[in-house]
């Protein structure tokens, strides 16, 4: 049985750009029920550590949200890096895509994707 944490406690937040992009990506890519957006970090990137987001199924120590009626799903060891994170979609003349404001994040590069802690 899965079990979801409640919207308030969940590490991340998601503009409303960000939400309805989500939620055309999804619609776009016929993503099942059975999966959700994956929220989480890698080791790599010009910075030390890349953020992962991607629509992918739910893993072993993984944690369940619902965010803006959207389904994350995010490892419980990821949460540490990305509290209080702030997901935004961009589609200006000078950037498009989604953009990640980290108040854990010690530095980042210039890209916005890769960030040291």
């Amino acid at each position: 049985m899965s079990t979801a944490v409640d919207t308030a406690f969940a590490p991340v937040i998601f503009t409303e750009g960000a939400v309805k992009e989500l939620l055309k990506l999804k619609d776009q890519q016929e993503i099942g029920e059975n999966f959700g957006l994956r929220v989480g970090v890698e080791g790599g990137g010009c910075s030390g550590m890349s953020y992962v987001l991607g629509f992918d199924q739910k893993k072993e120590g993984d944690q369940e949200f619902f965010i803006s009626g959207i389904k994350v799903y995010m490892h419980k060891a990821h949460q540490m890096y990305l509290m209080g994170m702030q997901v935004d979609w961009q589609d200006g003349l000078n950037s498009r895509g989604f953009t990640f404001s980290n108040p854990n994040a010690a530095s980042s590069c210039g890209c916005g994707t890769s960030f040291s802690v």
